[in-house]
């Protein structure tokens, strides 16, 4: 993709360079590609840049308890409640430049044209860049999100990221005090609202010829930890009959699990995406496997049927290879729908921005707006991406359609102005 000289002036044009800056080094701890985990090398660099550009947007900048990167512009009043625009800043490994980071960016551009101006409103806005939704250090994901949503009470600071590092420890190198980590919490009275732009991750709104689509609901997900044990035993001398073939049964079950999540609706989906092989040699064969599985419908009732499909799937398989299983529940995430009052407004922002009615679906990613749903109500807008691809180096975006995803979020929050105003004066009536 050729990028046009980055504006002086808030664009979308201007988010699109800034991400691929972001996609290099020192924003990443892998010299060979984008890899951006919680509380790294790279994540404290991308906290740095991005708060620097929040300032030159207008904002004050700082980095909460969680490690979170917050900017905001103040109101009319000091101290108003404020709608928050965000998404995160963290990547899988050997990602793309604009999962996340691409939501931050227009947020900011969003409040440097309106800085432009000299406009303020009733209410502040913030811009959040949330340190962990992938989950690509810590087993469990959306740890930062979670800890502003004020639903981190109970988590296990002694998780162990792939090094040995504790979380609690991670915190504390990275420079945040752990018995502070509360504080990253947002009373319910202080955030209006949650908006995040994000790119769709999907062929849809490409294969419709369409910029923009207006987010219906994020989907519901199960991720499990499966562990199959067999007996190990050497290559050469156990015979086939006599094998209990920890990887061959773990294959066969991968089998069951695709098949189960392609006979179902178009949004139902199972994943096996990660796997792990012991003793791991040639000669040896398979005593245990260990793998990941994630199942995902737009509504819970689909992904609670797909979930004992597998389960059922999975013991039959176990018992006639004769290993035995272990399915350990990792995350439960509800099916989340946005805030309908707030999609009206979205939609009409789309239509205005693109001059067509606007394309309306379902996520089947999950985002950091199905945790702060649970704080205010929310909305999601989408942006194509090429050929549906992300968590990838391939992903890509246009410009012009970052420039009109800006317009969208600029014409949101007049939108959203406008409908606090007509409130307030019924409100006085």
């Amino acid at each position: 993709m050729v990028i046009p000289p980055m504006r002086e002036t808030a664009s979308g044009i201007r988010a699109v360079v800034r991400c691929d800056e972001l996609g290099t080094a020192p924003y990443s701890d892998d010299p060979a590609g984008l890899f951006r985990p919680y509380l790294g090398a790279g994540h404290a660099a991308t906290l740095d840049r991005i708060a620097a550009w929040m300032t030159e947007a207008g904002m004050t900048a700082r980095i909460d308890a969680a490690g979170n990167i917050l900017g905001r512009y103040e109101g009319q009043s000091p101290d108003a409640p404020a709608l928050m625009i965000g998404s995160h800043v963290d990547s899988v490994r050997d990602a793309g430049r604009y999962d996340g980071m691409l939501g931050v960016m227009l947020g900011i551009e969003a409040v440097a044209w309106f800085a432009e101006r000299r406009r303020r409103f009733p209410f502040a806005i913030e811009v959040i860049g949330f340190g962990d939704e992938e989950g690509s250090r810590f087993p469990v994901s959306m740890l930062a999100t979670r800890a502003v949503a004020g639903t981190l009470a109970g988590q296990d600071l002694d998780l162990l990221d792939a090094d040995g590092t504790s979380l609690a420890t991670a915190l504390e190198i990275f420079g945040l005090d752990v018995a502070r980590l509360d504080h990253a919490a947002r009373p319910r009275e202080d955030v209006l609202a949650y908006v995040e732009a994000h790119i769709e991750q999907g062929p849809v709104l490409e294969a419709e010829d369409r910029a923009l689509g207006v987010v219906s609901a994020i989907a519901a997900q199960f991720r499990f930890r499966a562990t199959v044990c067999g007996v190990a035993g050497h290559a050469g001398t156990m015979a086939m009959r006599l094998r209990r073939d920890a990887l061959a049964a773990a294959a066969e079950m991968v089998l069951a699990i695709e098949r189960i999540g392609g006979a179902g609706t178009d949004d139902l989906v199972a994943t096996v995406g990660r796997m792990e092989v012991r003793p791991g040699v040639p000669n040896v064969v398979p005593g245990a496997v260990e793998f990941s599985i994630d199942i995902r419908a737009g509504t819970g009732a689909v992904r609670d049927r797909a979930a004992e499909a597998v389960r059922a799937a999975l013991a039959g398989i176990a018992g006639a290879r004769q290993v035995t299983l272990d399915l350990e529940l990792q995350q439960d995430l509800k099916a989340t729908p946005c805030d309908p009052g707030l999609t009206r407004l979205m939609e009409q922002a789309v239509q205005h921005a693109m001059g067509i009615a606007p394309r309306t679906l379902v996520s089947g990613a999950g985002h950091d707006a199905m945790v702060m749903a649970g704080l205010a109500p929310m909305s999601m807008l989408f942006i194509r991406c090429a050929g549906g691809i992300s968590h990838n180096p391939a992903e890509a975006v246009r410009v012009e359609d970052a420039d009109l995803a800006l317009r969208a979020m600029t014409d949101f929050i007049e939108r959203f102005d406008a409908r606090a105003a007509a409130s307030a004066q019924q409100g006085t009536q």
